[in-house]
């Protein structure tokens, strides 16, 4: 390997890995960090190559998905406030976007996260291996135990996030659109 390889400690990139709707994901925002590019350029790829990213590679978040990320996790507080909605990247999709970005530290972090996705995906075979193991005990030993093993079962299981209700804070305010539109600033710079 080459003497200036990005260092990306593997924790780091499984801590950013979170479950959406079933599918382990990356925020495109956390992507951006790794990948040391602004979140806008990488959303900006992503739209000019939108062919190679469908529905299992890549999805848009709900404004409520956003609120619960938001709500959830403290690193995600920048996205309070923003009108866009973050893009979530599954396995395949992070894969696509290191061909997407075509650099060599995209290629390097995408190397680290398919290790990362790898060791996750390790760990719950593992997981369902100890729960397996756990009935053959259960089966063995009588009542006295069952409550350790029942103590056990719930330690493996994820953690439950509350139901916290998302009310509004604050106040909305209705005006007309500015006269500085996209549209416009662009008529100036031609």
């Amino acid at each position: 390997m080459q003497e200036n390889a990005i260092k990306i400690p593997g924790e780091r990139i499984e801590n950013v890995i979170l479950l959406v709707r079933g599918q382990k994901v990356i925020i495109d925002a956390d992507l951006a960090i790794l990948y040391d590019v602004p979140t806008k350029a990488l959303n900006q790829a992503v739209k000019r190559n939108r062919k190679r990213f469908p529905a299992d590679f890549m999805f848009q978040l709900t404004p409520q998905e956003k609120n619960e990320l938001v709500t959830i996790c403290d690193r995600f507080q920048r996205l309070k406030h923003s009108s866009v909605l973050p893009r979530a990247f599954t396995e395949q999709g992070v894969a696509m976007l290191s061909t997407v970005l075509n650099s060599n530290r995209a290629i390097e972090v995408n190397i680290e996260v398919m290790r990362a996705f790898v060791r996750l995906r390790q760990m719950l075979l593992t997981n369902k291996d100890l729960s397996r193991r756990l009935d053959e005990l259960e089966k063995k030993y009588d009542a006295r135990f069952r409550v350790v093993f029942e103590a056990i079962r719930e330690l493996m299981k994820p953690p439950k996030l509350p139901d916290v209700p998302n009310k509004k804070i604050g106040f909305t305010l209705k005006e007309k659109q500015s006269g500085y539109s996209r549209r416009r600033v662009k008529e100036k710079q031609a």
